[in-house]
């Protein structure tokens, strides 16, 4: 059984540690936080600092999932898209590789989508994935979202996915 709290900045340095290659950084959207290799001060800047780039005051919430022993096992953030607070946006989802496998993923976001439509009362909840990352894409399906469109971008296609309340 996992638990959702908010991020702290202590927690950038266990989320940098899953980011240990190339691939694994761009498919967590590691492009919006500058170049490979990342550091715990370049998520916890980006996430104190810069709002996680959101124009918006009260438009980013970071989260970390924990297990019963306490244990962070994944991450992930939220943000209303256009200033639009019955629209949600997942992002960044990241779980930790020797923790893969157990339904941490999907159990997280399903409890990240329990607090969005039953505390933030958001009536739709977008997340996007590449193409190529056929892990993530099952886990989000598992979760409840269903694909909705297929966007062209740079490095690798974007599958955009979607639940609606």
């Amino acid at each position: 059984m996992l638990r959702l709290r908010p991020y702290k900045s202590c927690d950038s340095e266990i989320i940098e540690k899953w980011i240990q290659d190339k691939d694994v950084f761009l498919k967590w959207g590691g492009e919006h936080f500058g170049e490979f290799p990342i550091s715990a001060k370049t998520i916890d800047d980006k996430y104190r600092l810069n709002n996680g780039d959101c124009v918006e005051e009260d438009n980013f919430y970071p989260w970390v999932a924990f297990n019963e022993e306490d244990h962070i096992v994944g991450h992930f953030i939220m943000r209303y898209l256009n200033g639009n607070n019955k629209l949600l946006r997942f992002g960044w989802v990241i779980v930790d590789d020797s923790m893969r496998g157990k339904g941490y993923g999907t159990e997280m976001l399903r409890l990240g989508m329990k607090y969005a439509f039953d505390i933030l009362g958001v009536d739709k909840i977008t997340i996007g994935v590449f193409e190529n990352n056929e892990q993530a894409h099952k886990c989000y399906i598992k979760a409840g979202f269903a694909d909705k469109e297929t966007v062209n971008a740079e490095p690798w296609n974007i599958i955009e996915m979607a639940i609606e309340r």
